[in-house]
């Protein structure tokens, strides 16, 4: 993992993400979960392509399920963008297009 990506839990989800003065694009993952491996590599290049402008973290569902509930993560990799405290895109799954449709969803929250 990218030292651009910060590991958070439901004990710090609302200070690291729902009051942050930037978007944060939250990666909902768990070890056991193959397309979750699949697409870490590609969040470690987005953290660093959006250093400054959009803080990445990742949430293990496993360890925390609060926040995962809060916010409907019924299956995973789920991503959710979060601006100003609020959802604002959500990406479930890892499509051959992912890369694409993440920059996409980043782009339109900044």
């Amino acid at each position: 993992m990218s030292d651009q990506v910060q590991q958070v839990g439901d004990s710090d989800f609302e200070a690291q993400v729902l009051k942050s003065d930037t978007p944060v694009l939250v990666d909902f993952w768990a070890p056991w979960c193959g397309p979750c491996k699949m697409i870490g590599p590609l969040v470690d290049e987005l953290a660093g392509s959006y250093a400054g402008k959009v803080k990445v973290v990742k949430l293990n569902i496993d360890d925390n399920q609060t926040s995962p509930r809060n916010y409907a993560v019924r299956g995973i990799p789920t991503l959710i963008l979060f601006k100003d405290g609020k959802p604002f895109g959500t990406q479930i799954g890892a499509p051959g297009d992912i890369k694409q449709r993440l920059v996409k969803l980043i782009e339109s929250g900044l």
